[in-house]
């Protein structure tokens, strides 16, 4: 397990990997957004790191640090930090990788975290995200990728949007490329976000998303206080709808297109309004 520090080395049984990253595949916050909420409302204890230093450009992506009254208090570098649920909390034990997409030798990246999963005991590994798309705010559109067909057939909806899509990638699926080589059961899950919310956390998909993953995995899961927070971020968007007629006139356009909706990823233009104008969070 070379990369990965751990503070003890897991022994689970059906165990299963969430990976959620920040960059690609973070639209509206929906990968770094369930992270958080597993860790915290799981009850997650910290269990280790991803080695730093062969995976991000420090140049790049330089570490943050806190300095106060000239005594360097602080040093965070990127990475991606590992938690873990044990199954008598909620019934399935989880391991949560919460951090940023590595920006160069991924599939070393995979090899790492791979490897933990094989020694920990996971038999499935899961990525949660959003892309960008022409959606309604109100919408639940979610889009799966598979490791085989039987994983699809387990899901607790009927008809799955799956992903049909040839072009450039991400960590993601260079992860569940390389856990469907070696036998590891994955699948990915990824919200449709409407691209003209920009800056805000989508605490509706992200509901949606929890109560869908949680139901397929077997563990317990409760989503109240992201549905709370969304009907107080819907009624603030409604406002700025209501207040702008140009931003009126395109979500209505949306909601008439409804189903419609294409995976590419969204090119912004001079129609597409950016919601933090007029959002107050």
């Amino acid at each position: 397990m070379q990369d990965v520090e751990l503070e003890y080395i897991p022994k689970m049984n059906n165990g299963l990997f969430i990976a959620c990253f920040e960059g690609w595949g973070n639209a509206l916050d929906i990968s770094m957004g369930m992270a958080q909420f597993l860790i915290k409302e799981l009850g997650a204890e910290y269990l280790g790191k991803l080695t730093t230093d062969p995976f991000y450009v420090m140049k790049e992506r330089r570490p943050v640090i806190e300095v106060v009254e000239g005594n360097l208090r602080k040093l965070k570098p990127p990475g991606c930090e590992l938690y873990i649920v044990d199954k008598t909390r909620v019934g399935r034990d989880i391991i949560v990788l919460k951090g940023e997409e590595p920006d160069i030798q991924w599939f070393r990246f995979a090899d790492s975290i791979l490897s933990l999963c094989r020694v920990a005991g996971v038999k499935t590994v899961v990525s949660c995200g959003g892309m960008l798309d022409n959606t309604h705010y109100t919408d639940t559109m979610l889009s799966v990728v598979a490791s085989n067909q039987e994983i699809i057939d387990s899901l607790p909806i009927e008809n799955p949007s799956l992903i049909d899509y040839a072009g450039q990638s991400s960590i993601h699926s260079t992860l569940h490329y390389e856990a469907k080589k070696r036998e590891f059961g994955c699948i990915g899950f990824y919200c449709h976000c409407p691209a003209y919310l920009q800056g805000i956390t989508h605490f509706g998909l992200l509901a949606y998303l929890g109560k869908l993953l949680s139901r397929w995995a077997g563990f317990e899961l409760n989503t109240d206080e992201l549905s709370t927070a969304w009907i107080n971020v819907k009624k603030q968007i409604q406002e700025a709808i209501e207040q702008n007629p140009e931003l009126r006139s395109f979500v209505n356009e949306i909601k008439k297109n409804r189903g419609k909706a294409k995976l590419e990823p969204h090119k912004r233009d001079d129609k597409i309004i950016n919601l933090e104008d007029y959002l107050n969070f």
